[in-house]
């Protein structure tokens, strides 16, 4: 027997292949099938491999009607149930996903310990929307959520050799994910606090100004404060510093709409941007640098840019955002 479920044409574009009318009937398994792991790359990780592609095949959710879902490989550790999730990777279509080896390492340690073997679960959960704006089951209100059973595997991840910044007013540093000279990370500057670079293994210091790098060279200086995204290279000895401050703006915070916006704060053990804030009835989103080239919303557990404002209601909030490779993300809203 199967649940007969009507649907408009309208909330299908882009979902339901099957659909050509207003009024086409769907209809749905009693028993869906979820998607599953159906292999898993050898998961020790080594930087000399930071290239390679690594694949985790997977099979599509079938839920008795041809349809598209959104995918996501998630990893937590074994026999934590997926209470923490590590999100590794999402995409729109149910083919398998695939991630370079340094990619995957650098998105693990968030959660794993470097240089030791640990315990991982991973599974692969697919979202289904059918519908749009009746409350319905399978709608954004009411979501069809399929999720494989749980693979287990020992990962081994390496650490990474890393550039710490002297004199930047906290504990922090870049990294090399490849370990070929090239660093990259996510750094809080103040344009007061001139910093350099100091390789705690070679225990050479690194200054410089205009893109350029030294040894022993001046303090490294920026033109305001706040949060940038920073990458450098002891190889051809340049560097680069760009602004890149994720805020909250919206109807819901102290600021409205208008600039500026209410800046995040950056976890690098966790990959997460976090703030605490009063907020009023209303809505918010996520965006960065102050403009709308870039910005998130939607639900949160699924972000995408140019996405649907989201509503709140008044009160003290923690607000935590996970931003994804493909520049999705998801969030949670906590209120204190």
């Amino acid at each position: 027997m199967k649940k007969l479920l009507y649907i408009t044409f309208i909330g299908l574009l882009g979902l339901l292949y099957s659909c050509e009318k207003d009024g086409d009937q769907i209809f749905i398994a009693d028993n869906p099938v979820p998607p599953s792991i159906v292999s898993m790359p050898d998961l020790t990780l080594e930087r000399n491999n930071g290239t390679d592609i690594l694949e985790f095949a997977i099979s599509p959710v079938d839920p008795g009607f041809v349809a598209s879902a959104k995918y996501f490989l998630e990893a937590c550790a074994t026999g934590d149930n997926f209470t923490k999730v590590t999100s590794i990777a999402s995409k729109d279509l149910g083919e398998n996903f695939e991630i370079s080896v340094a990619d995957l390492n650098g998105i693990l340690l968030k959660s794993f310990p470097a240089d030791e073997t640990s315990s991982v679960d991973f599974r692969v959960r697919a979202r289904l929307v059918v519908d749009g704006g009746t409350g319905a089951p399978g709608t954004s209100d009411d979501e069809f959520e399929y999720t494989s059973a749980t693979e287990t595997a020992s990962v081994t991840l390496y650490g990474l050799p890393r550039l710490d910044l002297v004199n930047s007013g906290i504990d922090q540093k870049i990294e090399s994910s490849l370990g070929n000279g090239e660093y990259f990370g996510y750094v809080k500057l103040d344009a007061a606090m001139p910093f350099t670079l100091l390789d705690p293994d070679a225990n050479v210091s690194y200054g410089g100004s205009g893109g350029t790098l030294t040894v022993n060279g001046p303090g490294i200086a920026v033109d305001g404060s706040g949060w940038y995204k920073m990458s450098a290279s002891t190889n051809d000895l340049t560097y680069s510093t760009d602004a890149y401050m994720i805020g909250l703006v919206g109807s819901a915070t102290p600021n409205g709409w208008d600039t500026p916006d209410q800046k995040m704060d950056y976890d690098a053990q966790s990959g997460t941007w976090s703030i605490t804030i009063d907020l009023a009835d209303g809505e918010i989103k996520f965006r960065l640098n102050d403009g709308w080239a870039w910005n998130l919303g939607g639900t949160v557990d699924n972000l995408t840019q140019g996405g649907d404002n989201i509503p709140v209601t008044a009160g003290n909030y923690t607000i935590t955002l996970t931003i994804n490779s493909d520049d999705t993300g998801t969030c949670t809203i906590v209120k204190n």
